[in-house]
This record gives C-alpha cells, structure tokens and sequence, in this order.
C-alpha cells in the first residue's frame, strides 16, 4: 500500500501491521515524530488530524514555531563529475544550477 494523507500542510505515511490488524504511520518531512493509528483508514485519518492538531498547540503552549514540511531546501551530494556536468549544462542553456535541479527533478516524478 502506498499512500499518504495530508492535513494542515502536513504529510503522513499509511502502513499496515498484518499482525496487529491496524494502520498506522508518521509524519515525514520533519524532525519531529508525530505518529498515528487506526482500525479503518476513516480513525486513521482522524487519529493523524488530531496527531497534527496536537502538536501544533502543544508547539503553542511551548511557544516554539511548529516545523513547516518541505520548506523547498535540502543538501544533495552527488558526483563531482554530475557536479561540473549540471554547472556546464546550466550555464549552456543559460540557467541557475538549482533551476536546472528543479527541472529535472520535476521531469523525473511528473507528478
């Protein structure tokens, strides 16, 4: 099964314990752990919504801003021969290198 639920900007995995007979997942994007779990995919949908809800008023109790998933950032290492081979590509067709990233990264999970 791969499937996720979204809630508030949140995004939570869906899995299933054969062995215990639920669903459950967390939330990924994170550093957090924000899990959740229910007998039918309605209660875990209503366990990971009330999970999110949780924590964003515990982070406002706290006073700390929640953590927001997918800020459009992270570190990629790669081979310094695609390094110099993206920097050439980019600098050819007259793009940054993190719009050159994003294009190919867009055509390669079309979502």
């Amino acid at each position: 099964m791969n499937s996720t639920l979204e809630y508030k900007g949140y995004v939570g995995t869906v899995e299933l314990s054969e062995n215990d007979n639920i669903l459950f997942g967390k939330v990924i994007g994170i550093n957090s752990l924000i899990s959740y779990e229910g007998e039918s995919v309605q209660s875990l949908r209503d366990d990971f919504q009330g999970a999110v809800d949780d924590y964003i008023e515990m982070c406002q109790d706290k006073g700390v801003e929640p953590e927001k998933t997918y800020k459009g950032s992270f570190n990629v290492r790669i081979s310094p021969d695609l390094h110099k081979n993206l920097a050439r590509f980019s600098a050819l067709k007259g793009k940054s290198l993190n719009s050159a990233v994003e294009e190919a990264i867009t055509q390669y999970v079309a979502v």
